[in-house]
């Protein structure tokens, strides 16, 4: 059986966007984008819902080409090209870069996926992930929180019918105050 990460930044108070789909507080440092280049290396399989897949497939296919471009950003693009991938949505009918579309019932298949063999996969966007966290499919936390409180936006967590335990794995501070902490779902 597969595990099932939802990895993303944060703000402090919560949110993975300010209003208006705003990402500019979350500007990592060179070593949080070599971890997170790392964990786009070691993903097996990465699930996206619509709007996330949206804002990655247009930057990251030809980020690495572009004048200025840094040898981890050149890295990042490249594993990210390569790196597996589903995207989840009703409203798209087509995706490239190494991605299979799934127009169904995503915890349906987010299930079916779990149980094949495989790599690690990580789950992205806060639709997508709440319909898993709902179903009880996500196997661990990471949280990478800044140092900023943006007031509002797309919650990192959604509204449960019941608790979620946890177990802390790992704590991590990095450049800039950013705290990484991952946890497990106790089963």
């Amino acid at each position: 059986m597969r595990k099932l990460t939802f990895a993303m930044n944060m703000s402090l108070d919560g949110y993975i966007a300010a209003p208006g789909d705003d990402l500019g507080w979350g500007v990592p440092s060179d070593e949080l984008f070599q971890w997170w280049s790392d964990r786009v290396d070691a993903t097996g399989l990465a699930l996206y819902g619509r709007k996330l897949w949206e804002t990655m497939s247009s930057h990251w296919p030809t980020a690495g080409k572009q004048p200025g471009a840094t040898p981890a950003e050149i890295e990042f693009a490249d594993r990210w090209r390569d790196m597996p991938k589903v995207v989840f949505s009703s409203t798209i009918d087509k995706v490239d870069w190494n991605t299979r579309l799934v127009t169904g019932d995503a915890v349906t298949e987010i299930t079916r996926l779990k149980a094949d063999d495989g790599g690690p996969m990580d789950i992205s966007g806060a639709t997508l992930a709440a319909a898993a966290m709902r179903a009880g499919l996500i196997d661990e936390y990471v949280l990478v929180t800044a140092p900023v409180l943006v007031g509002g936006g797309t919650p990192f967590f959604t509204a449960l019918d019941s608790w979620v335990n946890l177990n802390v794995v790992e704590r991590r501070t990095f450049p800039g105050g950013v705290v990484l902490t991952r946890y497990e779902t106790r089963r």
